[in-house]
């Protein structure tokens, strides 16, 4: 650390508490419009917004135990979040996984995109699928988000399905994207068992 630095003035990855409610939906509100607010008529989006990032919803998540949401804060305000459903919620029969575990939310703040911010989060997501035993982590990117599906392809997740996603009355084509994760045994990969 340098001269001068604190620790509080590096970002910072923890888990989400309550009194972190608006200021996460509030991030979570601006890195959507930011992304995909202009391909919306302005009423659905505004409903999509309510039901998936209004405060009530977002405390919901917070307390939920079938849920972790983290985020990284910084100089005391968030800049970047990710949220997982420990149990998949997503559509099943599209993979062989037993325990899958949902990505379900990671945004960072449209100003700190490119910064690593979304690296540390997937090293979290990834440990945090481990801890509880889950055999895959899924998610959904929207079809023309090529930028995201670059992230991901980095991770090792592969498309497994098309889906839909409906913002407000209109239907979105999505991509169902998984990433196995390979139990450990013995200490042992599962390359290196025999």
């Amino acid at each position: 650390m340098g001269r001068g630095m604190t620790a509080t003035s590096q970002p910072h990855l923890r888990l989400a508490t309550p009194a972190d409610t608006a200021a996460l939906a509030d991030l979570a509100r601006r890195a959507v419009s930011a992304k995909f607010q202009h391909l919306y008529k302005p009423e659905d989006f505004a409903t999509f917004m309510e039901a998936a990032h209004s405060d009530a919803k977002v405390a919901k998540e917070i307390a939920d135990p079938g849920m972790r949401v983290a985020v990284i804060e910084e100089a005391g305000a968030l800049i970047a979040f990710c949220k997982l459903v420990l149990k998949s919620t997503l559509p099943t029969g599209h993979s062989d996984a037993r325990a899958p575990l949902e990505l379900k939310q990671l945004y960072t703040d449209p100003a700190r995109i490119g910064g690593g911010l979304g690296a540390r989060l997937m090293a979290w997501a990834q440990a945090q699928a481990e801890e509880v035993g889950a055999d895959e982590i899924q998610l959904t990117v929207y079809s023309e988000n090529a930028e995201a599906q670059r992230f991901y392809h980095r991770y090792g997740f592969a498309k497994i399905a098309d889906i839909e996603f409906w913002v407000g009355n209109h239907c979105d084509p999505e991509f169902l994207y998984a990433k196995p994760l390979v139990p450990e045994t013995n200490g042992l990969s599962k390359s290196e068992q025999v």
